[in-house]
């Protein structure tokens, strides 16, 4: 029995693992050529999954003939996010970014709000409820469905930058930007294209979260803070890692109890001083240590909140909490990773 649960729950996380590595590669990509941290990336997940509620409520379209449409759309609105906001940051990109992306993500996140309200909404389809029997348990069609579709939106993706004259141009864009410049790529181009490109990779990975998960304007938080921590223990600007991070994530997702934040907490503030000896590697290793880390944190807070409404306390108070736990410890990641980079950059500059 427990062998069956093991591999059941590695099943599901690689199939639940596609799914963040759909999100979180947009994140990646549009870090690696504009350098700037988006996040708004959780929000505009989450507005994929309203428009696929809206198409399928107002038009009965199913979850994935909407792609068509909300794919598109997202992109049109990436293009346009990149004109108006992103291309106005001239200095200090990677700080800025952040609350300008902040700000985009409220914005969003309000206009969800008065028009949706805050419940939780779910997104009904045949194959969302229907199951398959694989070995000795059950799944989901849904999760073999959208992982499915994770695939080939990665592998077209894949191709479009290693096997086209556009990727190229990404490709030399994310090396050097002034250089790509100067051989007469079109850098504001590449840039608006790739980030209408990301945030059209968010609102399919919308469809595919809206099709597995309850959701509202709120959902938002939790799925930043852990795309953030998925690009960061793949590597900043990396596809693959992004793709291996999202597997290790989800299947790390299982683990933790009550006393798992405390211990969370205390790793999270000794970890930099003790791998100060390794100045030149501790952004590495302070990577592959975090993701476990806060998967056992963001576990353990959701079993005290779920003991904490048995025992009949207020469920606002819960998601709070929650919001409160996910948004700390995404600003906590991000930061993290810049005063690594700075502190890096500051060790290469020594030795040069």
């Amino acid at each position: 029995m427990a062998v069956s649960l093991i591999i059941e729950g590695v099943v599901l996380g690689i199939l639940t693992g596609g799914v963040y590595a759909l999100m979180a590669s947009g994140l990646t990509l549009i870090f690696g050529v504009l350098e700037i941290i988006n996040v708004a990336q959780g929000i505009l997940v989450i507005l994929g999954a309203y428009l696929t509620f809206v198409l399928e409520r107002s038009l009965h379209l199913d979850l994935f003939v909407g792609l068509l449409i909300i794919m598109p759309l997202m992109f049109g609105l990436g293009v346009l996010l990149e004109w108006a906001f992103i291309r106005r940051i001239k200095w200090d990109r990677v700080t800025l970014s952040i609350l300008v992306t902040y700000a985009i993500a409220l914005i969003i996140e309000g206009a969800l709000g008065y028009f949706f309200t805050t419940n939780f909404v779910e997104l009904h389809s045949w194959y969302i409820d229907a199951t398959v029997q694989i070995g000795g348990f059950y799944i989901q069609y849904i999760y073999i469905f959208v992982f499915l579709l994770s695939v080939v939106l990665l592998a077209g993706l894949f191709l479009l930058i290693y096997r086209t004259a556009f990727g190229r141009q990404l490709r030399a864009s994310m090396q050097n930007r002034t250089a790509a410049s100067l051989i007469g790529i079109n850098v504001p181009r590449v840039q608006a294209i790739t980030f209408g490109i990301g945030v059209s990779l968010a609102g399919a990975g919308g469809v595919a979260f809206g099709a597995t998960n309850a959701f509202n304007p709120a959902s938002s938080y939790d799925l930043i803070y852990r795309l953030l921590v998925i690009i960061v223990l793949g590597g900043m600007g990396s596809l693959g890692g992004a793709l291996i991070a999202s597997l290790v994530m989800v299947i790390l997702g299982g683990m933790g109890n009550t006393p798992g934040v405390i211990l969370a907490a205390i790793l999270l503030t000794v970890l930099p001083e003790l791998l100060r000896p390794v100045a030149e590697y501790r952004m590495i290793l302070y990577s592959l240590l975090i993701a476990p880390i806060l998967a056992l944190a963001d576990q353990s807070v959701a079993l005290s909140m779920t003991a904490w409404a048995c025992r009949g306390q207020h469920g606002l108070a819960l998601h709070l909490v929650h919001a409160a736990f996910a948004v700390a410890t995404a600003a906590a990641t991000v930061l993290a990773w810049l005063a690594w980079r700075e502190s890096l950059a500051h060790v290469h500059a020594e030795v040069l």
